[in-house]
């Protein structure tokens, strides 16, 4: 990617702007606008995580948001960014085929086992054990097609869960869309219970069982087809802000990305397309895919700054979108807790947002 000298100086002025970094503290921001805040790993789960704050942990990617901004301001990516995607879906025969074999059975398989983990934090060892069970069952759904890589990305020394991606190699290789989750879950503190089934087992599962469908039918798509299952969303965005700066970095081509944080639990038996932190012609596309493919209505909503890990994307210059379970607000009321079970999924709900996922896989690898 070349960049124009104002391109530059951005970066040169931006880089004389970040604080150095202060030996065991992390720096933790609540808003795009705010410069950040020193704290140690407890002190970020007790006046952040354990008050229900969202915030973004940018240590270790303090340029994200200047790579972003540098990806933008190039002419072509401008450009790719503002154009208007897609008014409705079109490709609803290929998506029909596949949907009748999506079930809830596997998804209810891999929720028992990933439950049972004690809690899957991100700075201890069930994270870390959890991680690499998930990384083991994405490769063997991957292993119905031999086209299919399975990689874990390293997010050491920070912390030692990893980040798993998939790739579906598309026949315009230059072209990528994401499919993200993150995987890991968090207690009211950081060593207790925190089975996460709603959050964020049930959209880790969503996109897994996609996956499944997809692998086993040998779908090729068009652009390339990345599942991402992200580390460390709950210690402020950590995976997900690891993995795009690493692809804003190399100028990997993103056109798209779809977020699945929080899909079992509905008090409105609805569906919600996020409004905030997203690219606003890939969500209103987003909308029509669920009012297409879903059984059960749309609505919009907004949930602020670094809420989950479509903020990365967003942050990175990448079109970002995200479809959460209800209203923010109207959500399941057990997350962050060990009452986060499988007693409280409503498996009829992640089956609802399995199909959209399938249909914008689909739409989307079409870019």
């Amino acid at each position: 990617m070349q960049l124009s000298f104002s391109t530059i100086l951005l970066f040169a002025t931006a880089a004389l702007a970040m604080p150095p970094p202060k030996a065991g503290l992390r720096l933790v921001k609540t808003s795009a606008d705010d410069a950040g805040t020193w704290v140690s790993e407890a002190q970020k789960f007790e006046q952040y995580t354990a008050k229900g704050i969202h915030f973004a942990d940018v240590t270790d990617t303090q340029d994200l948001e200047m790579l972003g901004a540098a990806r933008v301001a190039q002419r072509s990516v401008a450009r790719r960014q503002l154009a208007a995607f897609p008014t409705s879906p079109s490709h609803q025969s290929e998506v029909a085929a596949l949907t009748p074999d999506l079930t809830s059975t596997t998804i209810e398989g891999w929720l028992e086992t990933y439950t049972a983990f004690y809690n899957r934090y991100y700075n201890g060892v069930n994270g870390t054990a959890a991680a690499d069970w998930l990384f083991a069952t994405v490769q063997g759904v991957a292993e119905a097609n031999p086209e299919i890589t399975v990689e874990q990305f390293s997010h050491a020394p920070t912390f030692a869960q990893q980040s798993i991606i998939a790739k579906i190699p598309g026949t315009d290789a230059a072209q990528v869309v994401v499919i993200s989750a993150h995987l890991d879950s968090v207690g009211t503190t950081r060593t207790g219970r925190a089975p996460g089934a709603d959050d964020n087992a049930s959209g880790s599962f969503t996109i897994l069982e996609t996956l499944r469908v997809l692998a086993e039918s040998g779908y090729a798509p068009q652009n390339t087809l990345e599942f991402h299952w992200y580390a460390g969303e709950e210690g402020g965005l950590l995976g997900s802000r690891g993995v795009m700066r690493s692809y804003a970095a190399a100028g990997v081509n993103v056109v798209a990305t779809l977020n699945q944080d929080m899909t079992g639990y509905s008090t409105n038996n609805v569906m919600a397309v996020i409004q905030d932190y997203v690219n606003a012609p890939l969500s209103a596309f987003v909308a029509t895919v669920v009012e297409e493919y879903a059984s059960i209505p749309v609505v919009t909503t907004v949930c602020g700054y670094s809420c989950s890990d479509h903020a990365s994307a967003n942050a990175s210059g990448y079109a970002s979108s995200f479809v959460f379970e209800d209203y923010f607000g109207d959500d399941s009321p057990y997350i962050h807790s060990a009452a986060d079970t499988i007693a409280t999924i409503n498996m009829d709900h992640i089956m609802e947002h399995a199909k959209v996922t399938l249909g914008f896989a689909i739409e989307s690898s079409y870019f």
